[in-house]
């Protein structure tokens, strides 16, 4: 039996990854805030509860992130920028992924395929960006992409048949982003976690390091 660890296991994404796994018979391990006081904005928090499980997970999903952060949503315009809600994207966006890809790899077996996923998001890609806005989640998401490629590399040494990839979920409909949604066609959170699994699924070492939407197409960094 397989063994998956979910961060963010409380959010939409989050919990429809658990349930599909589990429904795969994947023994899987959650942890969230709301259940767990696991705070990826904490690196004390995320050292003490992922040093408290054993080694020996197939699959790390880091499933947490935000669109709006308290009051700050996303900008429109340069004019809105504000260093607090910069700072916060950052935190919660792209320092709390890199804390768990730092306490996470003891997790991951060496000596077979094992895979560290993290969400990251389309308007995170400078190559893909032609609309502009939403600055600070999309310097957070692409900060999280060189972090999830420099991860890749490292790991290649100590875990050559480890994948550590950045993934977009597509527009999914959560209580976080619903707001934002306007005219876009959505999936569901079963939908999304379906479509990632699937991607992770038919993903090689080769692939290490990348940077992939919900159908497994590369996005460009």
């Amino acid at each position: 039996m397989e063994n998956a660890l979910i961060l963010g296991a409380s959010g939409g994404i989050g919990a429809a990854l658990a349930a599909a796994l589990e429904t795969n018979g994947t023994r899987v391990t959650c942890l969230s805030r709301s259940a767990d006081g696991f705070d990826v904005t904490d690196e004390a928090s995320v050292s003490a509860h992922l040093g408290a499980l054993d080694p020996g997970f197939d699959l790390i999903f880091c499933a947490t992130g935000g669109l709006q952060i308290g009051d700050h949503g996303p900008e429109k315009a340069l004019s809105q920028l504000t260093p607090e809600a910069m700072a916060a994207q950052y935190a919660l966006n792209c320092i709390g992924p890199a804390m768990v890809l730092k306490h996470s790899t003891r997790l991951l077996p060496r000596n077979r395929p094992a895979r560290f996923a993290a969400l990251s998001a389309r308007v995170g890609s400078i190559g893909d960006n032609r609309l502009g806005g939403w600055t600070s989640y999309r310097a957070a998401k692409a900060a999280l992409n060189q972090v999830i490629r420099c991860g890749a590399v490292e790991l290649g040494r100590t875990h050559p048949q480890a994948i550590c990839v950045a993934l977009h979920p597509g527009t999914v409909a959560t209580d976080l982003t619903r707001r934002y949604l306007g005219r876009h066609p959505s999936v569901s959170t079963e939908e999304a976690a379906q479509r990632l699994l699937s991607v992770l699924a038919g993903l090689t070492a080769a692939d290490s390091g990348g940077f992939f939407d919900q159908h497994g197409t590369p996005v460009p960094f």
